[in-house]
């Protein structure tokens, strides 16, 4: 798989497709941009390879809120509509009519 264009844009629900987690994406990095140490530590036989978008989401399951750092591999988009409960997201997004979110402006000092 070669870095390119990403395929998910901030701002867009996605899932997890082998684990129970869904999230809003807030950054994204062309390729992977986290430490070799996080990367060994994915299991070898579902160990995404490091040439795609990996993505920064406020992400949930149906336990807890978190942050989580996800390759482009294993996300699909979310349809099911359901609000996200991650209360990091408002400091970063509203959620407008059509339950879609925005990125909230940005204010430099």
């Amino acid at each position: 798989m070669k870095a390119g264009f990403a395929k998910f844009a901030i701002g867009q629900v996605v899932k997890h497709r082998l684990f129970e987690f869904r999230g809003l994406i807030f950054d994204v990095d062309p390729e992977f941009d986290n430490t070799e140490e996080w990367w060994l530590s994915i299991p070898e036989e579902i160990r995404p390879d490091k040439e795609q978008p990996f993505y920064h989401l406020f992400a949930e399951n149906a336990e807890t809120e978190y942050i989580a750092y996800v390759s482009e591999q294993n996300l699909v988009p979310d349809s099911s509509a359901e609000p996200l409960r991650n209360p990091m997201i408002g400091e970063l997004f509203d959620r407008d009519e059509r339950g879609r979110y925005r990125a909230k402006p940005i204010l430099a000092h």
